[in-house]
């Protein structure tokens, strides 16, 4: 039986230039590079350039990501940003995207589900696409959360990186699974204050710092992202011993250790790209996705489950067949 499918046809990335390690932090705050590796797996992030904006990144990962499916910006007519530090207050990063980019037609608009955002947009356009609201969509997250982070916070300050990543997805009539097969997505904001920006134009006027109770996001963390994902195959009717390749959010290795201790997943099957981009927030999924697509090890045909947590608290997972 057909089925009109949101069919994944290219993944591209970008990071910022400057190298931000381990030792240099070290001589910011109280800290060293055996302290941030044991209890993160971090040993370096990047840091955007003086004048270098979220939008500048998710241009570079959309060009990459339509070159890479071989399709035109012009034939794109919807355009996703998954961001939590935007440009500007408004117009929203997208509309620089599509601007850049040459699109001129279409929607396009930003996401806000913090590092939860990339799922949660890629769900939101495959519901345009299944639809027929739009027939190629750029999926993109994107952030500079070095803007953001408050670098006398050692907790905090060493986990953060900036960059972007981004997908296309086309409407396509399949007879096969390829495509988008589930997504589940849940907010519970009663956990609003283990991970927030204390500041915004309506409450404080200000942009505010990022503010994490670390314990805390991880023990959640944990728990809704395992049952996320297996939520995600059931939805599809597939058993989780079946997908090929799980590629999570980059939060901090001992979370993907944890969950992949819980779900008796195989570390061989999941991508981490942790070490050496931090937690890039919405862009760290599809960050991730592109690295095992570029290094060969996520092929056509494979099952994909991707799943993040971010502040809110908000948390979700996406089943992908290649």
């Amino acid at each position: 039986m057909m089925a009109l499918r949101s069919v994944l046809l290219g993944v591209g990335g970008h990071l910022p230039e400057r190298v931000l390690t381990n030792a240099e932090l070290a001589e910011r705050v109280d800290t060293s590079d055996e302290w941030i590796v044991a209890r993160t797996g971090i040993r370096e992030r990047r840091i955007a350039a003086d004048g270098e904006k979220t939008s500048d990144l998710a241009i570079k990962a959309a060009r990459a990501a339509l070159e890479h499916a071989g399709r035109d910006a012009h034939d794109v007519d919807l355009i996703i940003v998954a961001t939590a530090t935007p440009d500007l207050t408004f117009p929203a990063t997208a509309a620089r995207v599509q601007a850049a980019l040459g699109v001129v037609k279409g929607a396009a608009f930003d996401l806000q589900a913090v590092c939860s955002g990339f799922i949660f947009a890629l769900a939101t356009a495959d519901n345009f696409l299944a639809r027929e609201q739009a027939k190629l969509a750029l999926v993109i997250g994107a952030e500079t959360f070095s803007r953001i982070v408050d670098w006398e916070d050692r907790g905090t300050c060493v986990l953060f990186g900036d960059g972007a990543g981004a997908v296309v997805l086309e409407a396509q009539t399949c007879d096969t699974q390829r495509g988008v097969i589930s997504t589940f997505l849940r907010t519970d904001g009663r956990m609003h204050d283990l991970l927030y920006v204390d500041g915004g134009p309506s409450e404080t006027q200000t942009t505010g710092k990022l503010r994490m109770i670390g314990n805390a996001v991880f023990r959640q963390a944990v728990e809704h992202i395992s049952g996320a994902m297996l939520e995600a195959c059931a939805r599809a009717g597939v058993s989780i011993d079946t997908v090929d390749w799980f590629v999570p959010h980059q939060a901090n290795q001992r979370i993907l250790d944890g969950v992949a201790r819980r779900l008796g997943i195989p570390v061989e099957k999941v991508i981490s790209t942790v070490a050496v981009h931090g937690n890039t927030s919405a862009a760290s999924v599809p960050l991730a996705l592109d690295a095992g697509v570029s290094d060969g090890r996520i092929k056509k045909g494979d099952l994909v489950l991707m799943e993040a947590l971010g502040g809110g608290l908000t948390w979700g997972a996406a089943l992908v067949r290649m």
